[in-house]
Protein backbone atom coordinates (compact mmCIF):
# COMPACT_ATOMS: atom_id res chain seq x y z
CA UNK A 1 0.00 0.00 0.00
CA UNK A 2 1.31 3.40 -0.91
CA UNK A 3 2.63 5.60 1.87
CA UNK A 4 0.20 8.43 2.55
CA UNK A 5 1.08 11.82 3.92
CA UNK A 6 -1.18 14.82 4.48
CA UNK A 7 -0.34 18.04 2.69
CA UNK A 8 0.11 19.90 5.92
CA UNK A 9 2.63 21.98 7.74
CA UNK A 10 4.01 18.83 9.43
CA UNK A 11 4.56 15.61 7.51
CA UNK A 12 2.47 12.78 8.99
CA UNK A 13 2.48 9.42 7.18
CA UNK A 14 0.70 6.10 7.69
CA UNK A 15 3.95 4.74 9.09
CA UNK A 16 4.16 7.61 11.57
CA UNK A 17 0.63 6.95 12.79
CA UNK A 18 1.34 3.24 13.23
CA UNK A 19 4.49 4.10 15.17
CA UNK A 20 2.51 6.42 17.48
CA UNK A 21 -0.06 3.67 18.05
CA UNK A 22 2.70 1.21 18.87
CA UNK A 23 4.55 3.51 21.24
CA UNK A 24 1.51 4.68 23.23
CA UNK A 25 0.35 1.09 23.60
CA UNK A 26 3.76 0.01 24.86
CA UNK A 27 4.09 2.99 27.16
CA UNK A 28 0.58 3.39 28.57
CA UNK A 29 -1.49 0.45 27.37
CA UNK A 30 -3.70 2.74 25.29
CA UNK A 31 -5.08 1.06 22.18
CA UNK A 32 -5.60 3.89 19.68
CA UNK A 33 -8.27 3.13 17.10
CA UNK A 34 -7.62 3.86 13.43
CA UNK A 35 -10.14 6.71 13.43
CA UNK A 36 -8.03 8.58 16.03
CA UNK A 37 -5.54 9.69 13.38
CA UNK A 38 -6.77 13.29 13.25
CA UNK A 39 -6.71 13.50 17.04
CA UNK A 40 -3.12 12.27 17.11
CA UNK A 41 -2.03 14.86 14.58
CA UNK A 42 -3.80 17.68 16.38
CA UNK A 43 -2.49 16.84 19.84
CA UNK A 44 1.11 16.03 18.94
CA UNK A 45 1.51 18.81 16.37
CA UNK A 46 1.67 21.37 19.19
CA UNK A 47 4.58 19.47 20.69
CA UNK A 48 6.40 19.19 17.36
CA UNK A 49 6.11 22.94 16.82
CA UNK A 50 7.40 23.65 20.32
CA UNK A 51 10.48 21.49 19.67
CA UNK A 52 11.05 22.73 16.13
CA UNK A 53 10.44 19.43 14.35
CA UNK A 54 9.17 19.51 10.77
CA UNK A 55 7.89 15.94 10.58
CA UNK A 56 6.45 13.28 12.86
CA UNK A 57 9.20 10.91 11.76
CA UNK A 58 11.82 13.32 13.07
CA UNK A 59 9.95 13.73 16.37
CA UNK A 60 9.43 10.01 16.89
CA UNK A 61 13.08 9.24 16.15
CA UNK A 62 14.13 11.83 18.73
CA UNK A 63 11.62 10.42 21.23
CA UNK A 64 12.92 6.86 20.92
CA UNK A 65 16.49 8.12 20.87
CA UNK A 66 16.08 9.41 24.44
CA UNK A 67 15.69 5.91 25.82
CA UNK A 68 12.93 4.67 28.13
CA UNK A 69 13.51 7.34 30.79
CA UNK A 70 13.70 10.34 28.50
CA UNK A 71 11.82 13.44 29.64
CA UNK A 72 9.87 13.74 26.39
CA UNK A 73 7.90 10.56 27.09
CA UNK A 74 5.91 12.43 29.73
CA UNK A 75 4.87 15.06 27.16
CA UNK A 76 4.07 12.33 24.61
CA UNK A 77 1.77 10.44 26.99
CA UNK A 78 0.16 13.62 28.34
CA UNK A 79 -0.71 14.73 24.81
CA UNK A 80 -2.47 11.47 23.96
CA UNK A 81 -4.35 11.02 27.23
CA UNK A 82 -8.04 11.90 27.20
CA UNK A 83 -9.42 13.71 30.25
CA UNK A 84 -13.20 13.82 30.23
CA UNK A 85 -14.67 14.18 33.70
CA UNK A 86 -17.01 16.18 35.93
CA UNK A 87 -18.15 16.32 39.54
CA UNK A 88 -20.37 13.36 40.44
CA UNK A 89 -20.21 11.91 36.96
CA UNK A 90 -22.26 8.68 36.77
CA UNK A 91 -24.02 9.82 39.91
CA UNK A 92 -25.62 6.47 40.83
CA UNK A 93 -22.27 5.20 42.12
CA UNK A 94 -21.90 7.66 44.97
CA UNK A 95 -24.93 6.67 47.08
CA UNK A 96 -23.81 3.04 46.69
CA UNK A 97 -20.37 3.95 47.98
CA UNK A 98 -21.87 5.92 50.88
CA UNK A 99 -23.99 2.95 51.92
CA UNK A 100 -21.02 0.61 51.57
CA UNK A 101 -18.75 2.57 53.94
CA UNK A 102 -21.22 4.23 56.33
CA UNK A 103 -20.90 1.67 59.16
CA UNK A 104 -17.20 0.90 58.80
CA UNK A 105 -15.29 0.86 62.06
CA UNK A 106 -11.85 1.01 60.44
CA UNK A 107 -10.60 4.01 58.43
CA UNK A 108 -11.97 3.91 54.89
CA UNK A 109 -9.52 3.68 52.00
CA UNK A 110 -10.37 4.22 48.34
CA UNK A 111 -8.24 4.11 45.20
CA UNK A 112 -9.26 6.31 42.29
CA UNK A 113 -7.30 4.93 39.32
CA UNK A 114 -8.00 7.72 36.85
CA UNK A 115 -8.02 10.97 38.81
CA UNK A 116 -7.73 13.15 35.72
CA UNK A 117 -8.19 16.81 36.73
CA UNK A 118 -9.59 15.88 40.14
CA UNK A 119 -13.37 16.04 39.86
CA UNK A 120 -13.81 12.33 40.61
CA UNK A 121 -11.59 12.06 43.71
CA UNK A 122 -13.06 15.28 45.11
CA UNK A 123 -16.56 13.86 44.55
CA UNK A 124 -15.44 10.77 46.46
CA UNK A 125 -14.14 12.95 49.29
CA UNK A 126 -17.46 14.81 49.51
CA UNK A 127 -19.30 11.48 49.57
CA UNK A 128 -17.15 10.16 52.40
CA UNK A 129 -17.51 13.39 54.36
CA UNK A 130 -21.29 13.20 54.14
CA UNK A 131 -21.44 9.46 54.89
CA UNK A 132 -18.90 9.32 57.74
CA UNK A 133 -19.29 12.67 59.44
CA UNK A 134 -16.45 13.32 61.89
CA UNK A 135 -14.88 9.95 61.01
CA UNK A 136 -14.15 11.21 57.50
CA UNK A 137 -10.96 12.86 58.75
CA UNK A 138 -9.46 9.36 59.03
CA UNK A 139 -10.48 8.33 55.51
CA UNK A 140 -7.91 8.31 52.73
CA UNK A 141 -8.28 8.48 48.97
CA UNK A 142 -5.31 7.60 46.76
CA UNK A 143 -5.87 9.35 43.43
CA UNK A 144 -3.59 8.37 40.55
CA UNK A 145 -3.25 9.20 36.88
CA UNK A 146 -0.67 8.85 34.14
CA UNK A 147 -1.22 12.45 32.96
CA UNK A 148 1.01 14.68 35.08
CA UNK A 149 -0.55 17.90 33.78
CA UNK A 150 -4.02 16.77 34.79
CA UNK A 151 -2.73 15.76 38.22
CA UNK A 152 -1.35 19.24 38.81
CA UNK A 153 -4.81 20.70 38.18
CA UNK A 154 -6.27 18.09 40.50
CA UNK A 155 -3.82 18.89 43.30
CA UNK A 156 -4.65 22.58 43.15
CA UNK A 157 -8.36 21.83 43.48
CA UNK A 158 -9.40 25.13 41.87
CA UNK A 159 -12.29 25.15 39.40
CA UNK A 160 -14.54 27.67 37.60
CA UNK A 161 -17.82 28.17 39.43
CA UNK A 162 -19.79 26.78 36.48
CA UNK A 163 -18.12 23.39 37.02
CA UNK A 164 -19.68 23.03 40.48
CA UNK A 165 -23.17 24.23 39.52
CA UNK A 166 -24.63 20.71 39.59
CA UNK A 167 -23.66 20.34 43.26
CA UNK A 168 -26.23 21.28 45.88
CA UNK A 169 -26.04 24.70 47.47
CA UNK A 170 -25.11 23.04 50.77
CA UNK A 171 -22.23 21.16 49.14
CA UNK A 172 -20.93 24.32 47.48
CA UNK A 173 -20.99 26.16 50.81
CA UNK A 174 -19.55 23.30 52.85
CA UNK A 175 -16.75 22.08 50.62
CA UNK A 176 -15.62 25.03 48.49
CA UNK A 177 -14.10 28.45 49.08
CA UNK A 178 -15.12 31.18 46.65
CA UNK A 179 -12.26 33.05 45.06
CA UNK A 180 -11.86 36.79 45.31
CA UNK A 181 -9.86 39.37 43.39
CA UNK A 182 -7.84 37.69 40.65
CA UNK A 183 -9.59 34.40 41.44
CA UNK A 184 -13.11 35.78 41.29
CA UNK A 185 -15.38 33.30 39.55
CA UNK A 186 -13.31 30.36 40.81
CA UNK A 187 -13.78 27.98 43.74
CA UNK A 188 -11.27 25.92 45.69
CA UNK A 189 -11.75 22.63 47.52
CA UNK A 190 -11.57 23.29 51.27
CA UNK A 191 -8.72 22.18 53.51
CA UNK A 192 -10.61 19.30 55.15
CA UNK A 193 -11.20 17.57 51.82
CA UNK A 194 -7.69 18.30 50.56
CA UNK A 195 -6.32 16.49 53.62
CA UNK A 196 -8.21 13.34 52.64
CA UNK A 197 -6.77 12.95 49.13
CA UNK A 198 -3.25 12.03 48.05
CA UNK A 199 -2.42 12.49 44.37
CA UNK A 200 0.27 10.36 42.73
CA UNK A 201 1.45 9.83 39.15
CA UNK A 202 0.95 6.19 38.22
CA UNK A 203 1.10 4.19 35.01
CA UNK A 204 -1.17 1.14 35.34
CA UNK A 205 1.23 -0.82 33.12
CA UNK A 206 4.03 -0.50 35.66
CA UNK A 207 5.01 -3.76 37.34
CA UNK A 208 4.88 -2.19 40.80
CA UNK A 209 2.19 0.25 41.84
CA UNK A 210 3.53 0.99 45.33
CA UNK A 211 0.07 0.75 46.90
CA UNK A 212 0.05 -0.65 50.42
CA UNK A 213 -2.78 -2.34 52.26
CA UNK A 214 -6.27 -2.99 50.94
CA UNK A 215 -9.07 -0.75 49.76
CA UNK A 216 -12.78 -0.64 50.54
CA UNK A 217 -13.39 0.38 46.94
CA UNK A 218 -11.51 0.89 43.71
CA UNK A 219 -12.87 3.36 41.18
CA UNK A 220 -11.59 2.35 37.75
CA UNK A 221 -14.09 4.17 35.58
CA UNK A 222 -13.84 4.98 31.89
CA UNK A 223 -10.21 3.95 31.58
CA UNK A 224 -10.42 0.27 30.59
CA UNK A 225 -12.02 1.31 27.28
CA UNK A 226 -8.61 2.60 26.18
CA UNK A 227 -6.89 -0.78 26.75
CA UNK A 228 -7.02 -3.96 24.72
CA UNK A 229 -8.66 -7.02 26.28
CA UNK A 230 -5.47 -8.82 27.43
CA UNK A 231 -4.40 -5.64 29.27
CA UNK A 232 -7.87 -5.26 30.80
CA UNK A 233 -7.83 -8.84 32.08
CA UNK A 234 -4.36 -8.47 33.58
CA UNK A 235 -5.29 -5.26 35.39
CA UNK A 236 -8.51 -6.70 36.80
CA UNK A 237 -6.62 -9.65 38.25
CA UNK A 238 -4.07 -7.29 39.80
CA UNK A 239 -6.91 -5.43 41.54
CA UNK A 240 -8.04 -8.51 43.48
CA UNK A 241 -5.37 -8.54 46.23
CA UNK A 242 -5.76 -4.78 46.67
CA UNK A 243 -9.45 -5.06 47.61
CA UNK A 244 -10.82 -6.06 50.99
CA UNK A 245 -12.88 -9.25 50.93
CA UNK A 246 -16.08 -7.24 50.58
CA UNK A 247 -14.50 -4.42 48.57
CA UNK A 248 -16.24 -3.02 45.51
CA UNK A 249 -14.92 -2.25 42.04
CA UNK A 250 -16.68 0.59 40.20
CA UNK A 251 -16.56 0.65 36.38
CA UNK A 252 -17.62 3.17 33.75
CA UNK A 253 -21.02 3.16 32.08
CA UNK A 254 -19.75 1.54 28.86
CA UNK A 255 -17.46 -1.03 30.51
CA UNK A 256 -18.31 -4.67 31.17
CA UNK A 257 -15.83 -6.84 33.06
CA UNK A 258 -17.85 -10.03 33.48
CA UNK A 259 -16.62 -11.66 30.28
CA UNK A 260 -12.95 -10.81 30.87
CA UNK A 261 -12.24 -12.68 34.11
CA UNK A 262 -13.99 -14.84 36.68
CA UNK A 263 -12.35 -12.84 39.49
CA UNK A 264 -15.33 -10.45 39.67
CA UNK A 265 -19.09 -10.77 39.59
CA UNK A 266 -21.58 -8.05 38.79
CA UNK A 267 -23.29 -6.73 41.91
CA UNK A 268 -25.22 -3.79 40.48
CA UNK A 269 -25.14 -1.40 37.55
CA UNK A 270 -21.39 -1.23 36.69
CA UNK A 271 -20.46 -2.22 40.25
CA UNK A 272 -18.54 -5.43 40.90
CA UNK A 273 -17.55 -7.61 43.85
CA UNK A 274 -15.07 -10.45 44.05
CA UNK A 275 -16.45 -13.78 42.87
CA UNK A 276 -15.13 -15.54 45.97
CA UNK A 277 -17.20 -13.13 48.08
CA UNK A 278 -20.34 -13.97 46.09
CA UNK A 279 -19.72 -17.70 46.54
CA UNK A 280 -19.26 -17.37 50.31
CA UNK A 281 -22.49 -15.38 50.61
CA UNK A 282 -24.54 -17.89 48.57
Amino acid sequence: MAEAAEHRELTFTDTDFEKVRQLIHQRAGIALAMHKREMVYSRLARRLRALGHKSFKQYLQALEGQGEKGAEWEHFVNALTTNLTSFFREAHHFPLLAEHVRNRSEPVRIWCCAASTGEEPWSLAITLSEALGSRASNARIIATDIDTRALEVARQGIYPMNQIERLSEQQRKSYFQRGTGARSGMARINAALRAMVEFRPLNLLESGWGLEGQFDAIFCRNIMIYFDKPTQKKLLERFVPLLKDDGLLFAGHSENFTYLTDAFRLRGHTVYEQSSRRRMAS
